[in-house]
Parts: C-alpha cells; structure tokens; sequence
C-alpha cells in the first residue's frame, strides 16, 4: 500500500464513528444500519472488490454470473432477514436441488426415498426406507465421529457409496478422526422431496450479489477502501469502536495457536454447451480428484443466457496461511484454541469480533447477516451512544 492511500485511510477513519473490517455480508449490514442512524463508517477489506465470499461478477465470455468463491444460495427461515435484504433486491424463487454421481450413476442428493430406492434397486415406501436404513445403521447409541454418526443417519451402504469418499476428498482426514457433528447439516428424507433446503424462504437476488452490496453502500455517511489490509494500518486507528471481522488467531498474532481450516481451490472451464443439467453435481467416487462441480448457468434458470457454459470443479485442502479459510475443522483442539482467544478478548474493548473468521464458525449468508443485525443492537450501538450522529 502506497503511502498516500495509508494517508488516505487513515483521514477516513479519523472521520469516521466506527471502523469496520470486512467488507461481507457482516461487516456491511453494520456499516448499512450505522449509516441509517446518521453514523459514519470506515469499511476496509484486503480484498479488491466488496461482498467477501458472496461477492459475484459476470464471466466476460459468456455474461454468466459466476461467484467468484463457489455457489451461494439464499435461503432462511428468519423473516427479519429476509426483510431487511428485501430493502436492496428484488427476488427470484428458487429451490436448490443437487445430484450426485457414485459408480457412475446420477443420484438425487440429499439422500432421500428416491435416492434410496434408485440405490436398493426397487420403489420403497417410507416404512420400508426407513427399515433399510436402520437395518444398515450399525447400532451406535452414542456415535463419537463423522463416520459412525453418518452410519447411524443413512446406514453403512449409502455411507460408503455417498459420504465416505466424498469426505476423504473434502477433508483429507479419515472420517473416524473428524468430529461427528460435521455431518449434522446433512438432510436425510423418506419422502420423494429432493430440495436441498427447507427453508421458508428460498430464492435468488434478482440482479446478483454485487449488486445488493452496491446498494447497501449509497449512503454518503459510509466510506469504503479497498486492497486495504488492517494488519497495515492498525497502528493508524484510532480509539473508535471497531468491528473486526478477519482470523482471530491473526488478530492475537497467533499467541495461542492457529484452529485449523480447509480452504477451495476452483478450476473454471468454459464449455460448448450445458456440461451436466444441474446447478451443483457432487463426485462421491473418491478416484475423482474433485469434490463437486458447479454450473452457474443453471443457477438462474430466468436468464436468457447464450449456448456456451461456464463451470467450477471445485477441490479442497487444508489453508495456509496464505489462504483464504472457508471450513473450521474444529476439533477438540481447535476448539481450545479458539476459547483461548476468546478469553483473550477483554484485553481490547473496542473491538468486537464477528464473521466467520472472528468467531471461528461456518456460516450461511443469513446466518451472518442475522448475528450481525443483532451485534449492531446489543453491541455496536451502545458503543456508538456517546457519539452524535
């Protein structure tokens, strides 16, 4: 960063009622709340574009909205989300349903009856699905990792045929090491509904990401900087309230440790035409090199798109420090870590720790936005209360 862009930012943060880092659905419902009350913030993000890991942009090509880090789908149960995003889009329904390939067969995904019947070979009734399943489950009263926890949902065939190899791929850890409530987010059906979620509300925003991130920023009282990292300009803040939304380990530099992460490499490929029918195919088959692949195309199904496609083939390792992190692996150990680092939180009182990064969990974009329209009330606004808007 060049000396007058430092300079630059920090003047803005001198103007500024509140400093926020992170410029992701977290960091930016607070900046957009702050400014409704007439308080100025300060957004930086490291990155060179708005929106985090939601963040989209249309592929030169083919014009097809790709986002950048993988799908994201919105779906929530929470009317208070769903309204106050309706403030910056409008919506087009949608219901996300995901296929997989296991012995080179397409299967509705998550396992459901039709899964479970093109499996076994022959239409079951819900009873009869569920007979199977627990016939397969293996008896485990108290599963204590991700296989044994898995085989207890769906039993040990579609174990092995659906999760096993996909998982080895995802976290290239042997199942039985890895905590049993990874799985948990895992739907299991005896019904023939394949939607991926249940949620209330499922849909897409009209026009794309970026462009609620856009509007979420009109406000003149918000100044955002980007290519901006805060472990280079942290000496130039001031005493201002904070909401920090990068690692926390790194916050802390690293004192007790750094909790594991699994990050997302993506190979895109333009192709001729439709490359597989779906929006996301998952390779359950552990001799596949890639965990799923996603085609935008199909994402937006409205759209009048031209014949060619775009696709992601997206592969999974553990983060470097380089990396961008996407999946706590949260073990016993990591867990430990991260409590420590929340006991050390105390130590800096106008700083407040959200995202997935501060607090160390994964979460969907209405999950996100929802904590942080509570942090903004519990929190930001009480330490905004001494200072006039």
């Amino acid at each position: 960063m060049t000396h007058a862009k430092a300079e630059a930012v920090r003047e803005a943060i001198k103007a500024a009622d509140l400093l926020i880092v992170g410029a992701g659905f977290y960091g930016l419902t607070i900046a957009e709340r702050a400014a409704s009350l007439g308080y100025k913030s300060c957004v930086i993000d490291r990155r060179s574009h708005i929106g985090g890991n939601a963040y989209s942009y249309k592929d030169p090509r083919t014009q097809i909205e790709v986002h950048k880090y993988g799908p994201h789908l919105f779906h929530t149960n929470s009317e208070e989300v769903f309204d106050y995003l309706s403030r910056f889009t409008e919506w087009v329904p949608f219901e996300l349903r995901v296929w997989s390939t296991s012995g080179g067969k397409a299967y509705p995904m998550p396992i459901n009856l039709a899964t479970i019947s093109q499996f076994v070979g022959k239409t079951m009734t819900p009873t009869e699905a569920k007979a199977w399943v627990d016939a397969h489950a293996g008896g485990f009263q108290s599963p204590d990792n991700l296989e044994e926890k898995a085989i207890s949902l769906i039993g040990r065939p579609l174990y092995e045929a659906f999760i096993r190899g996909y998982t080895l791929k995802q976290w290239q850890t042997d199942p039985t090491q890895l905590p049993a409530d990874i799985i948990t987010r895992l739907p299991v059906r005896f019904t023939f509904d394949n939607r991926y979620f249940n949620d209330r509300y499922q849909c897409m925003p009209k026009d794309g990401y970026t462009a609620i991130f856009e509007k979420m920023l009109v406000s003149p009282h918000i100044a955002v900087h980007l290519d901006v990292d805060w472990f280079d300009i942290r000496d130039r803040a001031t005493d201002i309230p904070v909401v920090y939304t990068g690692p926390i380990d790194r916050f802390f530099d690293y004192a007790e440790g750094a909790p594991g992460w699994r990050t997302l490499d993506f190979q895109l490929e333009h192709h001729a035409s439709d490359y597989q029918g779906c929006p996301i195919m998952n390779y359950a088959d552990v001799d596949v090199p890639w965990t799923r692949v996603t085609e935008f195309r199909h994402i937006h199904p409205e759209r009048d798109y031209g014949p060619e496609t775009v696709i992601f083939k997206e592969f999974s390792r553990a983060a470097r420090a380089e990396d961008e992190p996407y999946y706590p692996i949260n073990t016993a150990a990591d867990k430990q870590r991260y409590d420590a680092y929340r006991a050390l939180e105390p130590t800096v009182p106008n700083i407040i720790f959200g995202g997935r990064l501060g607090t160390y969990r994964y979460l969907d974009m209405h999950q996100a936005i929802g904590a942080a329209l509570r942090t903004f009330e519990s929190r930001v606004l009480p330490m905004l209360a001494g200072t006039s808007p």
